[in-house]
């Protein structure tokens, strides 16, 4: 009966009703021709988006997240983009629905707010004067949060709006409007706090080269002087030690950064398009800058990524297959602790890797632990979870291999231009936001939540991550934890330990890897400088800057930039095969040889400054049957000088003989270029042959005077033999007498006689 008479309607009440009625028809009829126009609204009342003529900034909110006693500021701009005037104006602040979806939280603000406007806060507003196409005023808004009237803990949308009329609608309507975040939550929560991990990275592009002036204090020579102004007040990097130092992070460094601005400290040059170079003006900036980073990091966890910031993608897509390659990551390693240790005086952990993005797959995962690195930082689009909440961010991946997967929202929350106020005042609320709202999907579970932010970024994003961490300051719903503790939380049973497969890379990522020619390039680089050093007598002024502008080589700052880094590989190659050009043989013109025997000397020049060992002068002769010589003999040549090495050879034919000189290693390997000449062979000149046939006939005349005189003498003897031949007797017992001696013969005569003088003497010239 009740339920009747709530419905029952009596006859009067249903004519008044149909009456309403009539009157509303009548009122849209004469809408639709034009009849009657609707009075001015006693209120200000929402208009499409589209339709509204003011654009409205939020730059700063005050405190990021207020306590119940705190007072609220919002401060901005509004600016007239209409074509109308504004006037009756004024800005006020409206409290609209609460969010609970980090999905909403990442949206509001980066679109037009859409559904009603919510209302205003009535006593609390500014008035702006007449505001002109085009012009702009600055507002300031404070209010007590309590006069907020917020229902509940949680994240609220915040509309900041302007109100007013124009001239061709002169009714109050509300003509432009933004919206941001606000994070209530007055007091400590009851259940678990967040542990929150923040990286806050330390590298920058790659400034410095192998190549150095030629002195013993081997000055370096840098590119340009860009990095003199990172450093400076107000710079990119001086502003990220600046707020570092204060806040509860952990530091991320690459080494290669602190190697050369440790280099700028000392005297350096810059050089100019011309080739000359001019005297660097970053010493004081430098220094400065690095005794400022020494107390910042005191206290602090510090991780050394690989020296020069190795793009493991890189290395894992296209590296991994050209011989040499991986060896670089190790040893850019190895030099990573002992940079930092001598630089910051603080040992760091190298146990990190960090893939560009966080972005990983099972090959990133083999390079990046391949080099000692037992925890790779990849990002949550790249682990992909089903639960319904933020899990902790490690990940047991096997083989005694930890992924610290930090969350992809906070970690991309500060990209894009913050210079704009307006981005850099949501940027920060929005981080604020998800914060909370990451404790509140599971307030009963302690999790442990990583932020990696970009690797570089400007000095405005680096302003608005100080700004956020700061907002969290008072620890109400967060406690910070460095990496190493992040990676050592344990981990949650439902988190996502699977690691991508290689097909899930992103394929704009992997658009901006070095290529695999690239690592060639490099690896022809490292087979010049092994090459090279084994011949120095002094390595390490080669081997050490060389090494280094290998490993910046592979640096991942060079994503995005294949003709840079391409310059810098031709560059570094171009200076080492300079140098190497410096030893060499002296070009030598063609020899004649006389004689059977000669000497030739090969000259080598030495053009560094250091000496050189272990090379072997090898002369090879084209013809070894018309021209012999001796192979090989030892070069060892002090610095700036040359050296002559002889060569013995001996001559068997006359003719021309090709002859290359090469230098060796003590390997066996060939050394620069090859120096060929001629030996025109003469070993039996002309002058010889007169000498010689002179010198033939006059021993066949000696000869033949020999034979005439011997004839002429056994011809007389033949001669005194004969009886009464010439009135003497036989020549008794004389020579040439055969008959035997008889009893009574006179004894011969044995004595001294007087002998005719001998014939000319017999010589033979040589």
């Amino acid at each position: 009966m009740a339920e009747a008479a709530e419905t029952q309607e009596t006859p009067s009440a249903a004519a008044c009703r149909w009456s309403r009625h009539l009157a509303t028809l009548l009122t849209g009829v004469a809408l639709l021709l034009g009849l009657v126009q609707l009075p001015a609204a006693p209120a200000a009342r929402a208009e499409p988006s589209g339709s509204r003529p003011v654009d409205v900034s939020v730059h700063t909110l005050t405190p990021a997240a207020p306590k119940q006693d705190d007072t609220l500021t919002v401060s901005g701009t509004v600016t007239n983009t209409g074509g109308s005037t504004v006037t009756d104006a004024h800005v006020g602040l409206r409290v609209g629905s609460q969010i609970n979806s980090r999905v909403d939280a990442d949206e509001t603000g980066s679109r037009s707010p859409s559904g009603t406007d919510g209302s205003e806060i009535g006593k609390h507003t500014q008035k702006i004067d007449k505001l002109p196409p085009g012009a702009g005023r600055d507002f300031s808004i404070s209010l007590p949060v309590k006069d907020l009237d917020l229902s509940r803990d949680g994240v609220y949308q915040l509309g900041v709006s302007l109100s007013g009329r124009t001239a061709d609608q002169g009714y109050e309507r509300v003509l432009g409007i933004t919206q941001t975040l606000l994070t209530w939550q007055p007091s400590a929560i009851e259940g678990k706090k967040t542990q929150l991990t923040f990286l806050w990275p330390l590298i920058s592009a790659t400034h410095l080269t192998a190549r150095t002036e030629s002195d013993q204090q081997q000055t370096p020579i840098f590119p340009n002087d860009d990095l003199a102004a990172e450093l400076a007040p107000g710079g990119r990097l001086q502003q990220l030690v600046a707020l570092g130092k204060d806040l509860p992070i952990t530091w991320v460094i690459d080494p290669d950064l602190l190697a050369t601005v440790e280099a700028m400290t000392k005297s350096y040059r810059v050089g100019g398009p011309d080739g000359r170079t001019t005297p660097g003006r970053g010493q004081a900036v430098a220094k400065q800058w690095l005794s400022q980073l020494q107390t910042a990091v005191s206290g602090d966890q510090v991780v050394a990524l690989p020296f020069g910031d190795p793009d493991l993608a890189s290395l894992a897509h296209h590296g991994k297959d050209v011989p040499g390659s991986l060896s670089h990551l190790q040893s850019a390693t190895e030099l990573a602790s002992t940079t930092v240790d001598t630089i910051l005086g603080v040992k760091p952990r190298t146990d990190f890797a960090w893939p560009v993005d966080g972005a990983v797959d099972s090959s990133i995962i083999d390079v990046a632990t391949s080099a000692g690195a037992h925890n790779v930082i990849a990002r949550s689009d790249s682990f992909r979870d089903r639960t319904s909440y933020s899990p902790t961010a490690a990940r047991q991946i096997g083989s005694g291999n930890t992924a610290v997967v930090a969350d992809a929202r906070m970690s991309t929350g500060f990209q894009g231009d913050l210079v704009r106020a307006g981005e850099y005042s949501l940027a920060v609320q929005r981080f604020v936001a998800q914060s909370l709202l990451v404790n509140r999907q599971a307030p009963d579970n302690e999790r442990s939540i990583v932020v990696a932010p970009q690797r570089m970024p400007t000095a405005s994003q680096a302003q608005a991550m100080a700004a956020a961490i700061k907002a969290l300051s008072d620890n109400r719903w967060t406690q910070p934890v460095n990496l190493g503790d992040a990676a050592a939380a344990k981990p949650d049973p439902d988190a996502n330990q699977q690691v991508p497969g290689t097909g899930s890379y992103p394929e704009s990522l992997r658009e901006q890897e070095l290529s695999t020619k690239a690592f060639q390039e490099i690896q022809k680089t490292q087979s010049t400088l092994d090459g090279f050093k084994v011949i120095l007598t002094s390595q390490d002024r080669v081997v050490t800057p060389f090494g280094s502008a290998i490993m910046r080589e592979m640096s991942a700052s060079w994503r995005g930039d294949r003709k840079g880094a391409a310059e810098f590989r031709e560059a570094v190659q171009s200076y080492l095969y300079g140098l190497t050009r410096r030893v060499e043989l002296i070009k030598k013109s063609d020899v004649t040889l006389s004689g059977r025997s000669a000497t030739i000397p090969i000259t080598v020049h030495n053009g560094l400054l250091q000496g050189i060992e272990g090379l072997h002068l090898v002369l090879e002769s084209s013809q070894t049957n018309r021209l012999q010589v001796d192979r090989s003999q030892p070069v060892k040549i002090n610095g700036g000088q040359n050296q002559s090495v002889k060569f013995e050879t001996r001559a068997n034919a006359n003719g021309p003989v090709r002859v290359t000189a090469r230098l060796y290693t003590a390997e066996g390997q060939p050394y620069g270029d090859p120096v060929v000449f001629t030996v025109h062979v003469t070993s039996i000149t002309p002058m010889v042959l007169i000498v010689i046939a002179g010198g033939v006939l006059l021993l066949v005349l000696a000869g033949l005077r020999i034979y005439i005189k011997r004839k002429r003498s056994a011809a007389r003897a033949t001669e005194g033999g004969e009886p009464g031949a010439d009135g003497e007797g036989p020549d008794d017992g004389g020579p040439g007498d055969d008959r035997p001696a008889r009893p009574g013969d006179p004894a011969p005569d044995t004595g001294s006689r007087d002998t005719e003088p001998s014939g000319s003497g017999e010589k033979v010239e040589h």
